[in-house]
């Protein structure tokens, strides 16, 4: 596994698809500032993930966040079925708590085969959450409530998600050249 080319996948993902299409209006800041610590990591087997999501948690907390502010856990060995990933979440959510970061840090989810609850697999709106490899995005509380303050109406974040990914389209979604999420 090349870590350079995983990053490099993913930060284009992040650049191509999260900020250029607005997936994310509070990603645009992070990434500029170069504010974004991208960790590769090598598990194989749950456990490990959870051994690298733990350090992972303790280093984003002590980082100054003019530093660091947020932190991308790609784990492309691991977890690459959706369910199994999505089954991992609530022991991530538990190690949190575990590590009395809860008010503090929080998780964010993204896979190459992200289908949200009473979609079908291939519906373009799943694609908000789809990354080249799957990720846990670290993000700091703090961080999340001042983008909040600085955005009136933050339900229309999904809203207007939604609408983008419908006029984009799979074929628009292929035409941004990105590492291709798995699709039916």
């Amino acid at each position: 596994m090349n870590h350079e080319q995983v990053i490099n996948d993913t930060r284009d993902w992040v650049v191509k698809a999260v900020i250029g299409l607005n997936l994310c209006p509070f990603a645009k800041a992070v990434h500029v500032n170069e504010r974004i610590r991208y960790v590769v990591s090598d598990a194989t087997e749950p456990e490990q993930l959870l051994k690298d999501l733990a350090r992972e948690l303790l280093a984003l907390n002590r980082a100054d966040p003019e530093a660091v502010d947020t932190t991308l856990v790609i784990h492309p060995q691991v977890l690459t079925d959706f369910l199994d990933f999505n089954d991992f979440l609530g022991a991530a959510d538990a190690l949190v708590e575990e590590l009395k970061l809860d008010g503090i840090l929080q998780i964010a989810d993204f896979h190459p085969d992200y289908q949200f609850d009473g979609s079908e697999q291939d519906d373009i709106a799943n694609y908000s959450n789809r990354s080249p490899y799957p990720t846990l995005h670290l993000l700091r509380e703090d961080s999340i409530a001042r983008a909040v303050e600085s955005m009136p109406d933050t339900a229309a974040i999904y809203e207007n998600n939604l609408a983008t990914l419908e006029r984009l389209g799979h074929e628009g979604w292929a035409e941004l050249g990105l590492k291709k999420p798995a699709t039916p």
